[in-house]
């Protein structure tokens, strides 16, 4: 019996600190200091149309660029196999349509988790690149913000919303996902 009360207090404990590590994820505030803008992917639908997650990250990616038109922009996501595009290609169509000219716009369409996210991203940028901005949901950014500094970036962020009718999973699953990074490494 005392034995399961312990673990049950800990998981508890655990569960706290998680998502405290989670809501810290949404600072720095990028305030165009930064010249390269990674956009991390997030699943596409049945016609290439962005999930409520990706949409998310598009729509507080435009404003941005818009408002510091010297950063150029990689959008960073591959094909999965329930996909019938790739999320850069979706990433890169939307933000062409919505006024970002192509040549701010670096594809990487190879890369399926967070942490091949910024691997291959960091492959297309300039050697001597070490303060980057990364776009994603805020539950997701601290995990992101870790993985980017293990890779010797500097980062600061702009947090997208993460859709009300996902969100009690998605930072539940995020929560392991952070555990695991903290003892794997990525």
């Amino acid at each position: 019996m005392g034995g399961s009360v312990l673990l049950v207090s800990i998981g508890m404990v655990l569960y706290i600190w998680l998502g405290k590590q989670i809501e810290q994820g949404v600072e720095p505030s990028a305030k165009g200091s930064a010249d390269y803008m990674i956009i991390l992917g997030a699943k596409v639908k049945a016609g290439g149309v962005p999930s409520l997650s990706l949409k998310s990250r598009l729509e507080v990616a435009v404003p941005y660029l818009t408002k510091y038109p010297h950063v150029k922009v990689i959008v960073s996501g591959g094909q999965g196999p329930d996909e019938d595009q790739t999320e850069a290609s979706v990433m890169q169509e939307y933000l062409e349509q919505n006024g970002i000219k192509a040549t701010r716009i670096i594809v990487e369409d190879k890369s399926t988790s967070t942490y091949e996210n910024l691997v291959f991203s960091k492959e297309l940028l300039p050697k001597d690149t070490k303060k980057i901005t990364i776009v994603s949901n805020d539950f997701h950014l601290k995990r992101a913000k870790y993985l980017a500094e293990t890779l010797d970036f500097e980062v600061d962020v702009v947090a997208a919303e993460t859709p009300k009718s996902v969100e009690a999973k998605l930072r539940l699953r995020e929560r392991a996902a952070l555990l695991k990074t903290y003892i794997v490494g990525y």
